[in-house]
């Protein structure tokens, strides 16, 4: 990744800080995108600035205003003179119950996992071509086996895998398109999953154990920087979780 350009949306916390963290430590530069999480966003560009000065550029932006995506990709080549990579790893999750589903938890959940993907990627796409870059989308084992009382964010997972594979083919053979998708590896910051909750998860998962932010961040670096034959794959990092569902 030495001398590359990566762009990481929601990379201020959680799983997208530590993709930051990975893929900066292989040498890319990083526009780290942020909605509300400015505290956050500055302490991850200063800790990883002081390692290689000028290293990591901020950007705010909410991702549900659409027409405001292009900017994103403007301001990453601006800052940086290119663009080799994206990371859709941005997301909104939530309950959403069949008799109490409004427009408002569509349009918040189906925008931020599918809609700016999309979007964002169109708009990146004559900067990936020109590097021979790669899209990676943060998707979500979800998007297969929907969760239950999450209608709207499985829909919204699945949909990002079909973008995918639907990118990879219309983007080849200049831009490589794939996604990964986690398992238990951070519980939600809400008190979605009670303890009894999550260990029964754990019990129905294979590696029987929660998994680490890294391993997410490792998987985004093989698809960004080691898999130059791989496109249009979906990478499950989830401890066999999908296969004992």
């Amino acid at each position: 990744m030495e001398g590359k350009v990566v762009l990481i949306t929601g990379g201020a916390k959680r799983v997208g800080a530590t993709i930051c963290r990975r893929l900066h430590r292989a040498g890319a530069s990083i526009m780290l995108h942020f909605r509300a999480s400015a505290g956050e966003a500055r302490l991850l560009q200063a800790e990883l600035n002081h390692v290689r000065a000028k290293s990591v550029a901020l950007i705010q932006a909410d991702l549900l205003d659409v027409g405001k995506l292009p900017s994103i990709v403007e301001q990453t080549v601006q800052t940086f003179g290119r663009l080799d990579g994206l990371v859709n790893n941005a997301s909104t999750f939530y309950p959403t119950t069949i008799g109490n589903i409004g427009v408002d938890d569509w349009n918040n959940l189906i925008g931020t996992n599918l809609e700016a993907p999309l979007f964002l990627s169109q708009a990146a796409t004559p900067a990936l071509r020109k590097t021979q870059g790669a899209i990676v989308n943060i998707t979500d084992i979800h998007a297969e086996r929907p969760l239950k009382s999450y209608v709207v964010y499985s829909i919204a997972k699945a949909g990002l895998v079909g973008l995918t594979r639907s990118l990879a083919r219309e983007l080849a053979p200049d831009v490589r398109v794939n996604a990964v998708a986690p398992g238990p590896i951070l519980w939600p910051d809400e008190e979605v999953f009670d303890e009894l909750a999550r260990q029964r998860i754990i019990s129905h998962t294979p590696l029987r154990r929660e998994g680490s932010p890294d391993d997410v961040a490792k998987a985004v670096l093989y698809l960004l920087a080691d898999a130059p034959y791989v496109t249009g794959e979906t990478l499950n990092v989830d401890g066999g979780r999908h296969i004992a569902m």
